[in-house]
């Protein structure tokens, strides 16, 4: 299977984000509307292939108090995560790389307060992204599964 991840990181870039925050849900849901060539390919760090990722970057598996990007090859986590993707969206949205301004200390301690009181702060659901044939381009399962 690690082969197998290495192409799926060589070929795709990908979020993963945690299925059961209401946060990070609605994160999905945006790139699902805002990303328009579905260049982020979305993967749960609860399922198998995204445990499986988090296992190729030494990520833990059972804490998920980051988002996990991967843009060519390279991993990404906390703000700088989030801005990534902001600026690979064009505008409006890459507007946000002024974020970069500030010390990456102060934006990951933002960034961690947040994500360690999302449930708290947002809540959690039992229910993950319904993939549609409108958005599966957008799912990284999806396309994976459509070129085997």
């Amino acid at each position: 299977m690690n082969k197998n991840i290495e192409k799926i990181i060589e070929t795709h870039d990908i979020v993963l984000f945690d299925e059961i925050c209401v946060l990070c849900n609605r994160w999905a849901k945006f790139l699902i509307k805002y990303d328009h060539t579905a260049q982020f390919k979305l993967a749960s760090v609860q399922s198998a292939l995204g445990q499986a990722i988090l296992q190729h970057y030494d990520m833990p598996l059972d804490n998920f108090d980051t988002m996990l990007v991967i843009q060519n090859g390279q991993a990404y986590t906390e703000s700088t995560a989030f801005l990534k993707v902001m600026d690979s969206l064009g505008r409006p949205f890459s507007s946000v790389k002024i974020g970069y301004l500030f010390p990456k200390r102060m934006r990951d301690f933002v960034y961690r307060r947040v994500a360690q009181n999302r449930y708290g702060l947002f809540g959690t659901t039992d229910y993950c992204l319904f993939v549609s044939a409108e958005n599966k381009q957008h799912f990284l399962e999806s396309v994976v599964h459509a070129t085997i």
